[in-house]
């Protein structure tokens, strides 16, 4: 008797620590649900989207040419092609190019890591911040054979578009940009 009793217990503890675990996921989801488009965040001055948010960013149809990374302040090749980057679109400004930069920074980071190397480094591109867990949805809408890999850069005009999963150098930069604006 005392067994069963116990056996009863043991199934009550599992039974409610499994109702509780799918309330924290149900209430995860709901968050997660809830945070669409820009977001704002009063120390960080960069806007905040979730996919949604940042998708007219990716299909602009204006006459530009599109320069967008995908990196992060904890990527070291990220950090090594940024320099290529700033320095390809100081030069190419004029000629309708247009740099933009999307953190994938985690929330944790953007005021203590994102905002001081984003000042230090003096970057001119527009800095965004991705913030979207669902991550297994919009990659494959960046580019569908995208690994999710980083850093990751997206060049695009209304007459063309190529995904590039790697980093650059100077000069890779200029040869790729080079196809779109000839």
């Amino acid at each position: 008797m005392k067994f069963l009793i116990q056996l009863v217990f043991i199934l009550l503890f599992i039974t409610s620590c499994n109702n509780s675990k799918k309330n924290d996921q149900d209430e995860v989801a709901n968050a997660a649900d809830s945070n669409q488009t820009q977001k704002t965040n009063t120390t960080v001055n960069f806007p905040i989207y979730d996919y949604e948010g940042i998708e007219p960013l990716l299909n602009k149809a204006d006459g530009k040419t599109y320069i967008v990374n995908f990196w992060a302040t904890w990527c070291k090749p990220c950090i090594e092609e940024l320099p290529f980057l700033e320095k390809v679109y100081a030069e190419q400004k004029s000629n309708g190019v247009e740099l933009v930069l999307v953190s994938l920074d985690m929330p944790t980071m953007w005021e203590k890591r994102l905002v001081p190397f984003v000042k230090k480094n003096d970057l001119k591109g527009k800095v965004v911040i991705l913030d979207d867990p669902n991550m297994n949805e919009w990659i494959p809408k960046i580019d569908e054979d995208w690994g999710g890999g980083i850093p990751a850069t997206l060049i695009y005009n209304s007459n063309k578009r190529t995904f590039f999963e790697r980093g650059f150098t100077y000069n890779e930069l200029n040869e790729e940009l080079n196809k779109f604006l000839n």
